[in-house]
């Protein structure tokens, strides 16, 4: 029987297909139209003298969008909301940090303009340090609140009590969901009503969650009425709906919504909770066409739903449960792999790891998860990026979106159980055109059902690496050596 097929509104099925070859379609920093002088030098003492393909686009989209500066966009329209869709390591973050600094640059009164919403601690602090990049010396304000402060000091980052009333501290704040609704709730003089840009990063995990209510409350917050101070009623704004005489005697500030993902839903319901307003959508995730040798063309696997990085090899050994840390230890000792990211399916799966492979020796390891405190984690990175560690073994949460340097292999030491896990996960290698390798171990009563999920994920290229267990046979003694040293330490 033919498939059903979702009905898909029209910014849905006709998206804006980004070259998803990023190393041929780089594009100089000066072709692309409208960025401020500014920000181009900025830009190259950073090193960077050309965009990826998604930046290319998306920036002078969102600049476009607020060529008047920050209210009604042109002939008094509002902007349109924007979706983008590329694959881990495509350069999503400084597609939005660019242009939002660039429209800030000329505003006169702090006021929290731009707000980015992100899942986890570690992801804040990464787009937040390149913010204040692109923010330095410019006075514009970058505040991040993620609950590593005491909440009176995050209280005092944000606002200002003063005799006339109180004042903003920040033009740009990044958050994470669960301190920003106690923020919106709790701080008094707390205000998003001047909010211009909301930017949602990791879309897909923000909607998925719990944090569908902390987005509601951000929209609530944003078109809220200010009564304090009577002055502001001159900006009080309407709710998106069609323009009305009375609706368009005040200059407003509209609020863009900016989101982005690797696997950016498909699913209009889901689409639809967000409330967006004509919406664009940036994609790299498509199928292209194939022109055969006699000049027709072959609709090739439409079906692709997910975009993988381009220098990107993928494995998979099927083993079983009792092989996987010997599997893991001939990967590190016999075969020499460096700078590994191992994944586990959970923290206590991490931790008897990483001890396990401390009690072997020979390999330098660390642990990357939410057991250990944010500075740890941030020294523990480090190290990780200059090659003093050579195996670090994390969580998914830890390690969702985080953007490490030189990750040579990405190894599932648990296969992951969904197709969005696996995707970011082994996008932590293969960034930005560089190349790299994943290994899944598959345990051989899971071997179907995974196999079966990356086909569905029209996911083709992964190949079967066989690993005899003649190679792992040297490792078993000093394993098991290794394993009664760790039952002692246990008990």
């Amino acid at each position: 029987s033919p498939q059903v097929q979702p009905f898909l509104p029209q910014w849905l099925a006709q998206p804006k297909l980004v070259q998803k070859r990023i190393k041929d379609n780089l594009v100089p920093i000066r072709d692309v139209p409208g960025i401020h002088p500014r920000l181009l030098k900025k830009l190259q003492m950073n090193g960077i003298e050309s965009f990826f393909p998604v930046q290319a686009e998306v920036i002078p989209a969102v600049l476009q969008s607020a060529s008047n500066g920050y209210l009604m966009g042109q002939g008094g329209y509002r902007p349109k909301d924007i979706c983008v869709s590329a694959p881990t390591g495509s350069g999503k973050t400084l597609s939005f940090v660019i242009p939002i600094v660039q429209v800030l640059l000329d505003r006169v009164v702090c006021q929290v303009r731009a707000l980015v919403v992100l899942p986890t601690k570690e992801l804040a602090q990464q787009v937040s340090k390149v913010f204040n990049i692109y923010t330095d010396g410019t006075g514009l304000k970058v505040v991040l609140i993620t609950g590593q402060k005491s909440f009176a000091k995050e209280q005092e980052m944000l606002v200002q009590k003063k005799v006339t009333g109180y004042c903003s501290l920040a033009d740009i704040i990044v958050a994470t969901p669960g301190r920003l609704t106690d923020h919106i709730s709790q701080t008094p003089g707390f205000s998003l009503t001047q909010l211009r840009f909301l930017i949602v990063d990791e879309a897909d995990r923000m909607i998925d969650d719990m944090h569908q209510n902390c987005l509601n409350q951000i929209v609530k917050a944003a078109f809220q009425v200010e009564n304090d101070s009577g002055s502001s009623v001159l900006f009080q704004r309407t709710k998106p709906g069609p323009v009305t005489a009375a609706s368009s005697c005040y200059p407003q500030i509209p609020l863009q919504k900016l989101l982005f993902s690797a696997t950016l839903t498909q699913d209009p319901e889901k689409l639809q909770q967000l409330d967006l307003f004509q919406p664009r959508l940036f994609t790299s995730v498509y199928s292209e066409k194939k022109t055969l040798g006699d000049g027709t063309e072959a609709e090739q696997d439409t079906n692709k739903k997910y975009i993988l990085p381009e220098g990107l090899s993928q494995c998979y050994v099927p083993c079983d449960l009792n092989s996987k840390p010997l599997l893991l230890l001939h990967f590190m000792l016999t075969m020499k792999f460096t700078r590994v990211l191992c994944f586990t399916n959970s923290r206590e799966a991490s931790h008897r790891l990483f001890l396990l492979v401390q009690a072997f020796g020979g390999v330098t390891a660390a642990e990357f998860s939410s057991r250990l405190p944010p500075n740890e984690r941030q020294r523990t990175m480090k190290e990780f990026e200059q090659g003093k560690i050579q195996l670090l073994i994390s969580t998914d949460a830890t390690a969702r979106g985080i953007d490490v340097k030189g990750v040579n292999y990405v190894i599932n030491y648990d296969a992951p159980q969904f197709i969005r896990t696996y995707i970011h996960r082994v996008g932590r290698t293969a960034r930005a055109g560089k190349v790299g390798v994943a290994f899944s171990l598959v345990l051989r009563i899971q071997e179907r059902r995974f196999l079966r999920m990356l086909k569905d994920a029209g996911i083709q290229d992964i190949k079967k690496h066989p690993v005899k267990g003649n190679s792992l046979k040297p490792l078993v003694q000093q394993y098991e050596e290794a394993l009664s040293k760790l039952e002692k330490t246990v008990k």
